[in-house]
């Protein structure tokens, strides 16, 4: 069974942004609200990075740094530049992108514009799909 698909094929298109200046309370209430595990970090301007904030961000933050969420803003802690990939790359590559950097989601970007996400889940609940084809 080869996996032929494409990144735009898996890929979630309905992406959750936020400001840099937000802060982590901010980030963490709009995660529940969206019911998503990251969000993307809007870029300042157009030469700017998108970033990427996760659940672990934040968790390392209040946990580890002991930070305080409400004085910590989202751009102290994302990962940023966001790993991305086209939506046109093979899913295999991103799946090896995503092992090789110990990853679980990229950014999918198309024109310097942040089109959807892909995660690990994404990538499994395809092959689920073919495998029970």
């Amino acid at each position: 069974m080869a996996l032929r698909k494409l990144v735009r094929d898996v890929m979630v298109r309905d992406i959750v942004t936020i400001s840099p200046f937000s802060t982590l309370r901010e980030a963490l209430l709009m995660m529940r609200d969206r019911n998503v595990k990251s969000l993307v970090v809007d870029r300042h301007d157009s030469h700017d990075a998108f970033g990427l904030l996760t659940y672990t961000h934040i968790l390392k933050t209040i946990i580890a740094e002991e930070g305080d969420i409400d004085l910590v803003n989202v751009y102290d802690v994302c990962a940023k530049p966001a790993l991305s990939v086209h939506p046109d790359l093979a899913t295999r590559h991103a799946a090896h992108m995503m092992h090789g950097h110990n990853v679980k989601r990229l950014l999918v970007t198309e024109n310097n514009q942040a089109v959807g996400i892909i995660t690990t889940n994404d990538l499994v609940r395809d092959v689920l799909r073919l495998i029970e084809q």
